[in-house]
């Protein structure tokens, strides 16, 4: 399975924020939307993502005054990002081994989307489950009805 596929699954919504903005203004999008990250734009193009680990990070580091801070400063600036055609196993291992909950996906320059570890989870659950039916259905329908033979 390919990273194309899990986004064909997931859906193209993306949801980005400038890095002018306030953290409370990406932590209003963030809860309204349900989402966990907000991929970062200026003059047309990602310059960083924000998760909630960078706002948890700035609220702890701006105290009181944290709504104020600018997700310029506190975004993952130039953050690691996958394509269309890795496999998913690649994709898993580099998550893993970054530490990354959140990925953006790059045609060249352009977004694609922001696929996260639940989505990579579900879509191998979902792969391993129909493996599972086809297999099934393969015995049930051996030659012989998957039945066992009586002896004589």
């Amino acid at each position: 399975m390919q990273v194309r596929e899990i986004l064909a699954i997931k859906g193209t919504v993306l949801y980005t924020i400038s890095p002018d903005k306030t953290l409370a203004d990406a932590v209003a999008i963030m809860s309204e939307q349900d989402v966990g990250s907000l991929v970062c734009f200026s003059g047309g193009r990602m310059t960083g993502m924000l998760t909630f680990r960078e706002v948890l990070k700035a609220v702890r580091a701006g105290g009181a005054a944290w709504q104020s801070l600018r997700i310029g400063d506190v975004m993952v600036s130039d953050p690691r990002t996958g394509n269309p055609a890795m496999e998913v196993d690649d994709l898993r291992r580099l998550m893993v081994d970054q530490h990354m909950r959140y990925l953006p996906v790059m045609d060249g320059d352009t977004l694609l989307g922001v696929i996260s570890f639940h989505d990579v989870a579900k879509a191998v659950l979902e792969e391993q489950s129909f493996e599972n039916r086809m297999l099934k259905a393969y015995i049930r329908d051996w030659p012989d009805g998957g039945e066992k033979r009586e002896e004589a």
